[in-house]
């Protein structure tokens, strides 16, 4: 790379094993500027280190996580983290907005395919998809009014959060006929965004008492951490169903398993664990009233293509000086 190139690092966990990105390669065009150098970090790694926020001024991250040190140590070059993806709990926020480092993420690429995850997940677990394919591997047709799917007119979905993927979600909705509920600390009622979607906001109680299908659209925070345990589980509908493509942290799980092993709820559809990957002896895989996804359901080429062009746009930003559209630490533009 040359001497006073702005040079960009992404991570290599984005890579084929024949070296080709796993997203659409024409995003790597937005690259294309005589002002920047890029490159997938040599390294493949779990954890990014000191030496790579001194050897790029932009990282531009899938899956590693992102500690204090990669921005903070004393040869630190780094100017901004580009998540690639929603979440960003695998990143050291505070150290970033410490050492004025810009962190961004990427809502506008996980926004529809999380959304049609749970339109999926809410699919499969009313029509009872994951019994009746064994069912019919099984020999067992004739069994199949025994189990009857649940109709999802007049049902009532709530989200637990109402950002971008919530409200994709209730848009996808719509012809469904459903009732829709929402809580989230800034939504209030009379929101013109809820209104649109004829969401109702609602308090966090009501949202789970009410709801026939609960989804958890919110960040991992310390404040959502474990925010859907034994009592929260205990008001929902013996025929309600937990939904969790956000972060299994956010969720009790224990609590949950013994929920659903008990039957005090319906079922549940997880993309996500407290321990990822999943341990092979998580008791939540030997129940019959979950599905279970790897964190990845929702990744398409759509999710990848739109992740590192949102990405890859946020770095050219701060290569013209301008602040990138989805800033997460927003205390770092007024430094």
């Amino acid at each position: 790379m040359t001497h006073g190139t702005f040079r960009i690092g992404i991570t290599r966990d984005v890579m084929r094993e024949d070296g080709t990105p796993v997203f659409d390669p024409r995003a790597l065009e937005i690259f294309n500027d005589p002002r920047v150098a890029w490159e997938f970090i040599p390294e493949n790694t779990k954890e990014l280190t000191a030496e790579h926020g001194a050897r790029y001024d932009a990282l531009c991250v899938f899956n590693p996580k992102v500690p204090a040190a990669v921005v903070s140590g004393p040869d630190r070059r780094v100017k901004i983290v580009a998540r690639m993806g929603a979440g960003y709990d695998s990143v050291d926020v505070a150290a970033c907005t410490a050492n004025g480092v810009l962190l961004t993420n990427t809502p506008d690429g996980v926004r529809r395919p999380v959304a049609t995850t749970i339109v999926l997940f809410i699919l499969a677990l009313s029509h009872k998809l994951l019994l009746k394919d064994t069912l019919t591997r099984t020999g067992r047709w004739t069994e199949t009014t025994k189990h009857m799917g649940e109709g999802l007119t007049g049902k009532t979905v709530g989200s637990i959060g109402f950002g971008n993927i919530a409200q994709d979600l209730f848009r996808l909705l719509a012809p469904f006929e459903m009732t829709h509920l929402a809580h989230s600390r800034s939504l209030k009622p009379g929101d013109a965004d809820a209104g649109a979607l004829n969401v109702t906001p609602a308090d966090f109680d009501t949202v789970l008492r009410e709801s026939d299908f609960v989804c958890i659209n919110t960040p991992l925070t310390p404040q959502t951490r474990r925010m859907i345990g034994a009592r929260e589980i205990g008001l929902m509908k013996p025929t309600a169903y937990v939904i969790n493509t956000s972060r299994g942290p956010v969720v009790d799980e224990p609590a949950l398993y013994e929920a659903l092993r008990n039957r005090r709820i319906a079922g549940a559809a997880l993309d996500v664990f407290e321990q990822e990957p999943v341990a092979n002896d998580n008791p939540i895989l030997t129940l019959d009233n979950v599905i279970v996804t790897p964190h990845s359901i929702c990744w398409t080429d759509e999710l990848f293509r739109r992740n590192a062009e949102s990405a890859f746009r946020s770095v050219i930003a701060v290569v013209d000086g301008k602040v990138p559209t989805y800033v997460v630490n927003r205390e770092v533009l007024a430094s």
